[in-house]
C-alpha cells in the first residue's frame, strides 16, 4: 500500500521515526502537497471553495491557476469579498494528518528537521524519535496587521527568560523564542490588511519569501521554511493608512483581483447563506422573496449613489446586517402583540436603518445628508427600482390619466384621506388599515394574480403605495411610531416630511423623507 493510501485512523498508530520510514513517507512541501490536493478534486470533480459564490468565472479559476504554479497570494479587494473566507478554505486543500518531530516547535518534519530541538532528538533517539501527527486545522496560521505588529511577534526574538531558565548564553540559538511565522512552518500563514503593516515589518518578509533565511538579533540562522502564505489588502488608493512596499510586493507570485456579486441572485444566495436565522425566527416570521431582492438592491443602489465613497465599497455584509435587522423588526411585532406568526412588511425593511448606516463611508455630500438619510434614500430607490419588476411603470400613465391603474389609488389620497401604517399594528389592524384604499387590492390582483395567501396579497398591497410614493403619486413620512401616506400636494403645504424652504430635489418629494 502507498504512503497516500493509508488511511487517517491506521497513520496514527505509527508512533516512531523507523515506523514512518517503513511505511514509505517521503517528505513534501506544503505548496505541492495543496497542489496534488487541487488536481484531484478537480479530477474528480469535487467542488473546491464551497460556499463561495459570485466568483466561479473569475476568482477561483485565477486561484486554482496560483496553486498550481505554487504560488504566494494576495487577494486584493474591497471590503466584504470574502478574502478571509476564501484563505480558510485552503485548509481543505491540506492532507488530513501530516508527521511531525513530538514535542518540536516548528512542526519539524521528521526526515527533514529545521529545529535544534529536533536535530538533537533524532540524533539522540535515531528511528526511536517520537512522532506526533498535525491535523490540517492547526496548520492555519492568520494574523491581522495593526501597527503595532513587530519583527518579534512575526519571526521572533532573543528569550532572556528562556536564556536563565536553561541557563545559556544569548550566543545560543536554543534562547530564540520563535515567532508566528517559523511556528506556522509546514502551513498556511495569512496577514489580513497587509497594507497595515510597517514598511519596515514588511521588509522583514523579504527573506522569507524568497531566499528562505530568517535573522534573529544577529543570530545567523538558515530556516528554509515551508510556508503558502496569503495575503489580503484593499486598493491602495483606498487605504490612506499604508501601501505594500514595492519589494515585497514583487516577491508575491499572483495578485488575485476580487470583486462584489454582479447580480441580485448571487447576493442573495450570500446573503441566506450567511445571516443568522435562528430557527425559532423562521417559525414566527414569513416572508415573500421580494424582501430579498429589496435587502440586496439596497447594496448596488450604494454602490452607485454619488453620496457613499465608492472607494471604500459596499461589504455584503451590509445586505446580512439589513436582512437580519428585517426579519427581527417583524419578530419583535409578533412579540408585542402576543402572536403566533407573522409576515414581513416594507416597513419591516425600512426599519432596518441602523444596520445600513455603520455600513457605508460616505463622501462629503453624504455627510451633509447624514447617515439616517442617506440610508433612507437607498431604500427608497431600492423600493423604485423593484417596483418596476411586479408592476407598470407609474410615470407612463402621467399623460393618459384615463388609462392610469393607479388613478383611484392617488385621487383617495387627494380628497384628504390619510393612510397610517404603524410599525406595531397587529395583522388585523395593518389589514384593516390597508383595505381602506380603494382599488388598491384589485391593482394587486390584476398585476400580481399568483399569489399564494392572503399575507402575501397584503404585503404587496403595502409594496404599492411604497412605490407610488417613490414615483410622486402621494408622499410618505415619517411618524415616530411608524409612515404615513397622503397626497403629495397636502404633504407639502402641511410641512410633512420636509421643509418647503429645503433645496430638495426630486426623489425627497417621493419618499418624503
Amino acid at each position: 500500500m502507498l504512503y497516500s493510501d493509508i488511511p487517517a485512523a491506521q497513520l496514527q498508530k505509527i508512533k516512531t521515526l523507523g515506523q514512518l520510514k517503513a511505511a514509505g513517507y517521503e517528505p513534501q512541501t506544503v505548496k505541492e502537497e495543496l497542489r496534488a490536493n487541487l488536481i484531484k478534486k478537480l479530477s474528480s470533480g469535487e467542488e473546491v471553495f464551497p460556499g463561495i459564490y459570485g466568483y466561479e468565472e473569475t476568482v477561483i479559476p485565477d486561484l486554482q491557476r496560483a496553486i498550481l504554479s505554487r504560488h504566494h497570494i494576495n487577494l486584493l479587494g474591497l471590503r466584504g469579498q470574502a478574502k478571509t473566507r476564501i484563505a480558510r478554505l485552503l485548509i481543505q486543500l491540506l492532507d488530513e494528518l501530516v508527521p511531525v518531530v513530538a514535542g518540536s516547535e516548528l512542526n519539524d518534519d521528521p526526515l527533514q528537521p529545521l529545529s535544534r530541538f529536533a536535530k538533537d532528538q533524532i540524533a539522540q533517539h535515531g528511528d526511536d524519535t517520537p512522532i506526533a501527527w498535525l491535523p490540517r486545522e492547526e496548520r492555519y496560521t492568520e494574523k491581522l496587521a495593526t501597527p503595532d505588529v513587530s519583527v518579534a511577534d512575526l519571526i521572533g526574538d532573543a528569550d532572556p527568560i528562556k536564556a536563565a531558565t536553561l541557563k545559556l548564553p544569548y550566543s545560543d540559538e536554543r534562547v530564540i523564542h520563535f515567532g508566528l511565522i517559523p511556528r506556522a512552518h509546514r502551513g498556511i500563514f495569512v496577514i489580513n490588511e497587509l497594507p497595515d503593516l510597517q514598511a519596515r515589518i514588511q521588509v522583514s518578509l523579504f527573506n522569507i519569501l524568497q531566499e528562505g533565511d530568517i535573522q534573529i538579533r544577529g543570530f545567523k540562522i538558515r530556516l528554509p521554511l515551508d510556508i503558502q502564505f496569503v495575503f489580503t489588502a484593499n486598493p491602495e488608493d483606498y487605504t490612506n493608512r499604508g501601501s505594500i512596499v514595492t519589494p515585497l510586493k514583487d516577491r508575491i507570485d499572483s495578485q488575485i483581483i476580487t470583486h462584489y456579486p454582479k447580480s441580485i441572485e448571487i447576493g442573495k444566495r450570500i446573503t441566506k447563506q450567511e445571516a443568522r436565522i435562528v430557527s425559532a425566527q423562521q417559525e414566527r416570521v414569513k416572508g415573500h422573496e421580494l424582501i430579498h431582492d429589496l435587502v440586496e438592491q439596497i447594496a448596488f443602489e450604494a454602490r452607485e449613489s454619488e453620496y457613499v465613497d465608492a472607494k471604500s465599497g459596499v461589504s455584503a455584509r451590509l445586505t446580512i446586517s439589513a436582512y437580519e435587522s428585517v426579519v427581527s423588526a417583524a419578530e419583535r411585532r409578533v412579540l408585542v402583540n402576543a402572536e403566533a406568526q407573522s409576515h414581513v412588511r416594507v416597513a419591516d425593511f425600512l426599519a432596518a436603518v441602523p444596520a445600513v448606516t455603520g455600513k457605508v463611508e460616505l463622501v462629503y455630500e453624504g455627510e451633509q445628508e447624514g447617515a439616517g438619510g442617506v440610508a433612507y434614500r437607498l431604500m427608497g430607490k431600492a423600493i423604485r427600482t423593484q417596483f418596476l419588476n411586479y408592476f407598470p411603470d407609474p410615470d407612463k400613465f402621467k399623460k393618459q390619466k384615463d388609462k392610469n391603474p393607479y388613478k383611484k389609488i392617488s385621487d383617495w389620497f387627494s380628497d384628504g384621506h390619510t393612510l397610517d401604517l404603524l410599525n406595531d399594528a397587529s395583522d388585523a389592524e395593518y389589514k384593516r388599515a390597508l383595505n381602506q384604499v380603494p382599488d388598491l387590492s384589485e391593482v394587486v390582483k390584476h398585476f400580481q394574480p399568483k399569489l399564494k395567501d392572503e399575507a402575501e396579497h397584503l404585503f404587496f398591497m403595502e409594496f404599492c403605495l411604497h412605490g407610488l410614493a417613490e414615483y410622486s403619486l402621494i408622499s410618505r413620512n415619517r411618524l415616530s411610531a411608524g409612515l404615513q401616506f397622503k397626497d403629495l400636494l397636502s404633504s407639502m403645504f402641511s410641512g410633512g416630511g420636509f421643509s418647503l424652504e429645503d433645496d430638495e430635489d426630486e426623489d425627497d418629494l417621493r419618499g418624503g423623507f
